[in-house]
């Protein structure tokens, strides 16, 4: 299941395309529930990019430094260590 919200999102609909209405100070979330694969592979010559992608074919990608994957994997190293999940 993939949850997308838009903050002051406001779009004209004319002759099929799409275009932005109003100011640009958008912020958006994306949250993908129930992910069924997940991988991680090179992207550019400096990051990683994370893909995540859900049964209904729903994909959210992420793409990080290699000091940010760095941290990510600590946390969760530390989840293994400390969290109910991982028993």
């Amino acid at each position: 299941m993939l949850n997308l919200l838009i903050d002051e999102f406001m779009v004209e609909l004319t002759d099929g395309a799409i275009k932005n209405v109003g100011p640009s100070n958008k912020t958006g979330t994306a949250k993908l529930f129930d992910v069924t694969e997940a991988e991680a592979r090179e992207f550019g010559d400096k990051r990683v990019k994370l893909v995540f992608e859900d049964d209904e074919g729903n994909e959210v990608q992420v793409s990080l430094f290699p000091e940010q994957v760095r941290e990510v994997a600590a946390d969760i190293e530390a989840l293994e260590d400390d969290s109910p999940v991982f028993e």
